[in-house]
């Protein structure tokens, strides 16, 4: 029922079997979102997939270590959801396992990293918070 949660739980099923992609249907959201992912070094890359009627997001994981078998992606959290939504001003915006990782919110000017939204200073749904 929240497509949000439904890609993240399929990034972390694939993350989790050390696949090398995994896919889920479109929206502009979610492409925001694996924008920023890909910008932050947390995946590899996405692509968009299919025609006008039936689109997917084709997510490519990225992998560290010697053997390249380690996630990258260690956690990804939905913080706000359909029942609870969580709304934060630009002085509350939190930081990540101490900047290690990203907060990512839907604001008035587009969906935006945590710091990138400090320094807009606008506030937003807090969507997800990443490691």
């Amino acid at each position: 029922m929240d497509p949000i949660a439904n890609m993240l739980t399929a990034i972390r099923n694939a993350n989790q079997r050390r696949l090398r992609e995994t896919r889920v249907p479109f929206s502009r959201l979610k492409a925001e979102i694996l924008r920023i992912l890909q910008e932050e070094g947390f995946i590899q890359e996405y692509r968009v997939e299919g025609d006008e009627k039936k689109r997917d997001l084709v997510i490519v994981l990225k992998y560290k270590g010697k053997r390249g078998k380690d996630p990258v992606l260690e956690g990804i959290e939905r913080v706000s959801k359909p029942g609870r939504r969580v709304y934060v001003g630009v002085h509350e915006i939190p930081r990540v396992r101490s900047g290690l990782g990203v907060a990512i919110l839907s604001t008035p000017q587009g969906v935006l990293t945590g710091k990138a939204a400090r320094r807009a200073r606008v506030g937003g749904e807090l969507l997800l918070r990443v490691w």
